[in-house]
């Protein structure tokens, strides 16, 4: 497999005063930013440079970015920096946050500068990304986010909105118009403010002129380009459009699939200080990463993209193959992942290298990817599983990420129907019963919708879901956590398919009572026991 990560190799050359150094104790002897100049355009002269900066222009930039949250500044931002430093263009871009101003606002007062600090076991760095050309929130003035999609100069657009910006429904796989914000947009689609809303009513104005245009998400969904295509023509014709939209749509507008994977945690108190040490300024917005980077896109741009492939992108010409990377990522990642921070923080764990640290917790996962998990994936050619789970531990065990529990463990309710269903099914369909999917469900209920009496922990309780309070009001009746799993899994919480399976309903209900009664450890070992016994 081609794994590409961002090498120290690819980085502009420090000055010997900001150069990568050991990680410095935070508590004890990290120096306050606040007396270092700001960064901004004054400040940026000698400071390493993360790739290259797009043109200043702002009527140049070539790319919109919906979702201007770390992500996208850690990944989509640094790809394309990276890009320009071998072929330049004009590929600049409009970021939009969905409704804060935490990152907008800084990044204003820095001229859209921002440092990117990269944990890695040979110590931590920090660069400046120099692409944004224009900051704005979507909620604020969504009016904006339509007319930039109707700009010609605009080429591109790229998301990260989370699962549920989709609003694609785990009942049906069609739109979700039980949405309340949506069916409020389909009642008035000239002033939305849902993200698939917004791009009907974009795409509606620039298809008065008829340029091309791609669409290019980058979330955790499945075949998200052609989700996201779904669910947009799906909203155009629940909201009446013209015939000439819906065919500018489908013959003149790309929406490529894409794989993305970068750990990026979420920015500490001690972020600002560490920045200061080793570059000299404040920076009001920097982003954490893990040194590891890759971003697969199906290469279909009708109105041109940056040089990504010299960025350390993989561009494939077809979507299937973008697919298969996409079930590795989700299936030996992202799924597993859910399990460690459920299990982590059930044990009383904040992060996830103190949780993977624990014995019971690494085999239970490991024995998820490799028993259950790898099994039902069409590998990519060539692809190098060996090299890929040794990244994934060395990935799970670094602490200096300090990836939270509560972070990974939060939106259970849009992630896990990417990430469960598909390989249970496959084993179910096929006579075997995935324990460990099972248990990533049932730690998912105890930690998010606990049964009643149980306290799940402060870990557990910190995590959040949008669809929180309808779950809890599903399960109202249930007086046993079997009665509470079941309750939760015929709503069809993780689709209505791994619903009609008895035996899965049956595993989960008991590994939950499990955890209420006996603990996580019990769980695990239970569950890993009958994963083995299943599967051989």
């Amino acid at each position: 497999m081609n794994r590409e990560t961002l090498s120290d190799a690819v980085f502009c050359t420090a000055r010997p005063s900001t150069t990568a150094r050991t990680v410095i104790d935070q508590e004890n002897h990290m120096p306050s930013s606040a007396s270092a100049p700001a960064l901004g355009r004054a400040s940026v002269t000698g400071l390493p440079l993360l790739g290259a900066s797009a043109p200043r222009d702002p009527a140049r930039a070539g790319i919109i970015h919906l979702g201007l949250g770390a992500f996208h500044r850690a990944h989509a931002a640094v790809h394309t920096a990276r890009a320009l430093a071998a072929e330049e263009g004009d590929w600049g871009i409009i970021g939009f946050a969905h409704r804060s101003r935490a990152v907008v606002d800084p990044m204003r007062r820095q001229d859209g500068l921002y440092s990117v600090l990269q944990l890695a076991d040979t110590g931590i760095r920090a660069d400046v990304v120099d692409v944004h050309r224009g900051l704005g929130v979507m909620t604020e003035d969504p009016s904006a986010v339509i007319r930039e999609i109707a700009d010609t100069h605009r080429r591109l657009l790229t998301l990260t909105v989370s699962e549920g910006g989709y609003h694609v429904s785990p009942r049906t796989g069609h739109l979700d118009l039980e949405a309340p914000l949506l069916r409020e947009d389909l009642a008035a689609p000239s002033a939305p403010r849902t993200v698939i809303g917004l791009l009907a009513r974009g795409l509606t104005e620039r298809a008065r002129g008829g340029e091309p245009f791609t669409v290019l998400p980058c979330d955790n969904v499945s075949a998200a380009g052609q989700t996201a295509r779904r669910m947009v023509t799906e909203f155009l014709e629940h909201s009446g459009a013209d015939d000439d939209v819906l065919n500018y749509v489908r013959t003149q507008v790309a929406f490529p699939d894409a794989m993305v994977d970068r750990i990026v945690p979420a920015t500490s108190a001690g972020t600002g200080d560490q920045v200061a040490e080793l570059l000299g300024v404040r920076d009001e917005a920097p982003v954490r990463a893990e040194k590891f980077s890759m971003w697969v896109i199906e290469d279909d741009f009708p109105a041109g993209r940056p040089a990504w492939e010299l960025g350390g992108a993989i561009m494939s010409p077809e979507a299937a193959d973008v697919g298969r990377y996409e079930q590795v990522k989700l299936r030996i990642l992202n799924g597993p992942h859910s399990l460690i921070a459920y299990l982590g923080a059930l044990d009383g764990r904040r992060t996830i290298p103190e949780s993977f640290d624990q014995d019971w917790i690494a085999e239970s996962t490991l024995a998820l990817i490799r028993g259950e998990n790898l099994p039902t994936i069409d590998l990519p050619t060539g692809f190098d599983v060996g090299g890929y789970l040794e990244d994934l531990t060395h990935r799970w065990h670094n602490h200096d990420l300090g990836h939270r529990t509560r972070q990974v463990g939060s939106d259970g309710s849009m992630r896990l129907p990417q990430r469960i269903p598909a390989p249970a099914l496959f084993h179910l369909e096929q006579g075997r019963t995935p324990a460990l999917l099972a248990l990533t469900v049932a730690a998912w209920f105890a930690c998010v919708v606990p049964p009643r009496g149980f306290e799940p922990g402060a870990q557990a309780r910190a995590m959040t879901d949008p669809a929180q309070e309808r779950l809890v009001e599903i399960t109202a009746g249930a007086t046993a956590p079997a009665e509470h799993a079941r309750a939760l899994l015929e709503s069809g919480c993780l689709t209505t398919a791994l619903a009609e399976h008895e035996g899965f309903v049956g595993l989960v209900g008991e590994l939950l009572t499990l955890l209420v009664t006996s603990g996580p450890r019990a769980a695990a070992a239970e569950a890993r026991a009958a994963s083995l016994k299943e599967n051989h």
